[in-house]
């Protein structure tokens, strides 16, 4: 290994490199690109991605990205559909080809079999005047200068542009489709992002055993709640009124400052006016509360009746941060 080589200088290189190629595809844009867009809108059938190589590695990801904003789309590999994949298309489907030079073999045979079908054909593509831009009915130019490598074989800048202009379809449709907030839950249910968007207290919060204690109960009774019901914290409530809340924080804070506690009550060491928030609220929007107020514990209520507690660590177990 020659240990004169800069890597920091390498990586730098490499990035500027993809980074001006990327800059450069704005200038590439034809109306091309917005006819591909509301060609796949007015569709009725999905989007067939297909490619070759390093090419069909960047499929894969553009149909997830389509999938998962809304745009139905499978992979189908080059190669693979001139030896029987050719039947996962149907006749409203569009077909997304990607490829750098769009003259390999597999494209070439791919092509007059899919406009035999009658399928909308969208390219992109690397290379102006090959055969696929003259055989597809949207051409969407994907050209580089030169690949990140040094001996600019190995795909690496082309292979970025043409993930880059996937993305740039992906989100060109998703705007035209009003792809909202509770779309996006939707469609990634199991994930951090998606129960952001979802789960709600009521999902979560602790409704079983829920800690409550009477304003004029003994400090014994308290602990004891606290202690039993495992949320480090217990309401105080008259009637059916919430009008305070004992932490653990303030039994540390009620031994620290009281040499006998004999004559104190629950009303006695409470903090008044809790925090606390409904059940069908967000569960990010209780962490938010939580962080802002340097709190560990929300009181949950439905139209001012005390149901729950949702403590931090329900909303960490979830993945929630």
């Amino acid at each position: 290994m020659n240990k004169d080589y800069n890597i920091l200088k390498i990586a730098k290189q490499t990035l500027t490199i993809e980074s001006e190629a990327i800059a450069n595809l704005k200038n590439l844009l034809t109306p091309d690109f917005e006819n591909a867009v509301r060609s796949i809108i007015s569709s009725k059938g999905r989007v067939i991605v297909t490619g070759i190589g390093k090419s069909a590695n960047i499929a894969t990801k553009i149909v997830a990205t389509f999938n998962s904003t809304g745009t139905p789309a499978i992979f189908m590999h080059a190669a693979d559909a001139i030896h029987g994949d050719l039947g996962n298309i149907q006749k409203d489907d569009t077909v997304l080809c990607i490829s750098k030079s769009g003259t390999t073999p597999e494209i070439k045979v791919l092509i007059p079999l899919i406009k035999n079908y009658g399928n909308t054909i969208i390219a992109i593509c690397g290379s102006v005047d090959s055969y696929l831009e003259q055989n597809t009915d949207y051409f969407i130019n994907s050209f580089v200068k030169e690949e990140a490598c040094p001996n600019n074989l190995a795909p690496t800048t082309s292979t970025t542009a043409q993930l880059v202009l996937g993305d740039a379809l992906a989100v060109a449709l998703l705007q035209l489709r009003d792809f909202s907030r509770s779309d996006f839950a939707k469609y990634h249910p199991g994930g951090a992002l998606g129960k952001k968007l979802y789960l709600r207290v009521a999902d979560i919060m602790q409704k079983n055993d829920i800690p409550i204690v009477q304003p004029h109960a003994s400090i014994k009774d308290v602990i004891v709640e606290i202690s039993s019901k495992r949320l480090g914290t217990t309401a105080v409530v008259d009637g059916k009124t919430i009008i305070g809340i004992i932490t653990d924080g303030d039994l540390r804070r009620m031994l620290e400052t009281n040499h006998s506690i004999e004559d104190l009550s629950a009303k006695d060491i409470m903090s008044k006016n809790p925090k606390t928030i409904v059940e069908d609220a967000l569960a990010i929007d209780a962490l938010h509360s939580m962080e802002n107020n340097n709190i560990t514990q929300l009181l949950v209520v439905v139209k001012n009746k005390y149901v729950g507690v949702i403590h931090l660590h329900d909303i960490l177990k979830e993945g929630i941060i």
